[in-house]
């Protein structure tokens, strides 16, 4: 290791050079990252200012200080109205609009004359959007993975209440991936009608990669295909010149930080001709008829983006992408696998003094077609779950930022955990939880087994002094 490189990393506070030598050698393109730490130490000072090791980028990232800024002066500087008029201040609020809408085209590398940029309030209501109006009907099928976050989940709601059938795909514990020999099969058999195959480009729960080869081998048997991006999207390149599914949630805060209440439904124009809205709202009609009880809806995006845009907030989205590529979509993927691999490995390596491991993870050991989260349950010596949420409060004292939970993943942890159907079946038949199940009702339906895990997740400006904090913290928990 270069003079240069000790200097740099010895002005980082509790830094253990010893190990941090083991990790470069054993991770020597994180070499490579080195500019993301000061980045850090420029644009996210807060971090260092309020001493959070913050462990949760999939639950949400973080915004540079120089994205609020940059936002902020646009505000300070300009007149911006509702952009639904020709006015000037109506004009310049659409400029902004339309310009982060060809940002995010070109970030996803989007055709556009193949895709279109739909502006929603978030990922789920992208998602809502395509739920709602999909043309179910007896004779379609909805078809998806065991690990869908409930905001694809919940679209099994809209395919039912028209009579299509619903199938969820197994992932097999304890690595969380689906058995590809058996996917055509699942494909296979369709009886005409409208199809529809959803699948996250990453687990939210276990961080596997499912495969995007899969969008075309589901459109050559006839499938519509709806990729939930969301956890992916900010420390993977998805490329939609090269994987084109039909619908894909985003949410940009998960990407950057900031803005939330934004996110976008990238839509294949010709899969938005399927689409059967269930009524209009202001700015999706060219024209609307109470006494004629008629209406006629606008060109996509407008005929799906319901009411008046968030148009204070959508040109923060532009920053935000701009933020983003100015350091390489590349260099943050590399980074993040770095650090999760040392993570997983070390943690590993936590044993009780009678040798059993204090961690049980769910999800892939090694770095190979994974993201940055880690999903994991810590035991006690007799190998036996230890509560979720006991262990988030001891992380809060140490101002260690974690998640637990099942994280909106109720599938993926109802496998992982070992939580079988006949449980659930049981559980949910009692009449006294016919209408309401809280969730400690729940948790004694499953007569003890752990209805949560803990969470970890890496991102953009994670820092070998971030896992290391977590690995101590984890190795302070044996006894």
């Amino acid at each position: 290791m270069n003079i240069q490189l000790h200097r740099f990393y010895g002005l980082i506070k509790f830094m253990d050079k010893t190990r941090y030598d083991l990790f470069v050698e054993r991770y020597p393109e994180f070499l490579e990252t080195l500019e993301l730490d000061d980045l850090r130490k420029r644009d996210y000072t807060r971090l260092e200012k309020t001493g959070q090791v913050y462990l949760d980028y999939t639950g949400g990232g973080l915004y540079a200080e120089s994205q609020v800024k940059t936002h902020q002066s646009m505000l300070l500087e300009g007149v911006f109205g509702n952009p639904h008029s020709t006015n000037p201040s109506s004009l310049h609020a659409t400029e902004l609009v339309e310009s982060a809408r060809d940002a995010v085209m070109t970030f996803f590398r989007a055709d556009p004359n193949e895709y279109v940029v739909i502006f929603t309030s978030n990922a789920s209501g992208a998602l809502k959007l395509v739920g709602e109006s999909y043309p179910f009907a007896k004779n379609s099928r909805y078809l998806l993975t065991f690990d869908n976050h409930n905001s694809v989940n919940g679209i099994r709601e809209y395919a039912l209440a028209k009579g299509a059938s619903v199938t969820y795909i197994p992932v097999m514990p304890p690595f969380m991936r689906v058995d590809e020999s058996k996917l055509p099969g699942y494909l296979d058999g369709l009886d005409g009608g409208n199809n529809l195959f959803a699948y996250p480009a990453q687990s939210n729960f276990s961080a596997v990669q499912h495969p995007l080869e899969w969008i075309e081998l589901a459109h050559q048997k006839g499938w519509d295909v709806l990729l939930d991006a969301a956890a992916f999207s900010p420390s993977n390149r998805l490329d939609l010149s090269l994987y084109k599914p039909d619908f894909v949630p985003i949410s940009f805060y998960k990407m950057f930080g900031y803005p939330t209440g934004v996110g976008a439904l990238i839509a294949r124009r010709k899969a938005l001709t399927k689409l059967q809205r269930p009524w209009f709202a202001g700015g999706t009609i060219t024209v609307a008829s109470v006494q004629a009880e008629k209406h006629y809806l606008a060109e996509a995006p407008m005929a799906f983006e319901d009411g008046t845009l968030d148009y204070l907030n959508i040109p923060a989205v532009e920053i935000g992408l701009k933020h983003l590529e100015s350091i390489g979509m590349e260099k943050i993927h590399q980074r993040v696998l770095c650090l999760t691999g040392w993570l997983i490995q070390n943690l590993l390596e936590v044993k009780h003094p009678n040798g059993t491991p204090l961690v049980r993870f769910y999800g892939p050991l090694d770095t190979e077609k994974r993201g940055g989260a880690l999903a994991m349950n810590f035991v006690d010596e007799a190998g036996r779950v230890v509560d979720h949420r006991w262990i988030e409060e001891r992380a809060n004292t140490v101002d260690v930022s974690l998640r637990t939970g099942c994280f909106c993943n109720p599938g993926a942890g109802e496998l992982a955990l070992g939580i079988s159907s006949s449980e659930l079946t049981s559980c949910f038949n009692q009449p006294v939880h016919e209408q309401r199940l809280t969730y400690n009702e729940f948790r004694l339906c499953i007569d003890g087994k752990a209805s949560g895990a803990v969470r970890v997740s890496v991102g953009l400006v994670s820092t070998f002094d971030d896992v290391e904090a977590f690995i101590r913290f984890a190795q302070s928990l044996v006894k």
